[in-house]
């Protein structure tokens, strides 16, 4: 049996970036993972309510605000939540996320200023599942 991993959805080549889009793997890099492991993917901010398209949105602090001021937080909130239910329901112990994103990033995120500026930090989905046991890596480390 494969080893159950999660993955940003639009890793996968779905669309559902904010601006209805995705963030596709090279297709023989998608081959592979699909090879070696069970993938479940997710978009945690499709899971917390927020459509696709959507305006862009930046972790700023605790917060999540979309670059009109709106604050998002509940919905990435309840987007993270989601994605760590679904590793726990398939006992994934790995997560492949979109860098830089506000729910996905690990270890560097846009800094807020929705000037393109990056700051050391956690996505929302990314901080809890790491929080919970689970390794976090994005697509630059495969």
């Amino acid at each position: 049996m494969k080893e159950k991993v999660i993955i940003s959805a639009c890793l996968l080549g779905v669309d559902c970036k904010y601006d209805g889009g995705n963030n596709s793997l090279p297709e023989d890099m998608i081959v592979k993972l699909t090879g070696k492991y069970g993938l479940i993917p997710v978009c945690p901010e499709c899971y917390g309510g927020l459509t696709t398209p959507r305006t862009p949105s930046e972790r700023l602090g605790d917060k999540v605000v979309s670059k009109t001021g709106a604050d998002v937080t509940r919905q990435f909130c309840k987007g993270a939540e989601a994605a760590l239910y679904l590793a726990r329901l398939f006992g994934a112990r790995i997560a492949i996320l979109k860098a830089n994103s506000p729910s996905c990033g690990s270890g560097t995120i846009y800094d807020g200023t929705f000037t393109g500026t990056l700051a050391a930090g956690d996505g929302v989905t990314a901080e809890l599942l790491k929080a919970n046991g689970i390794k976090v890596i994005d697509e630059n480390a495969l």
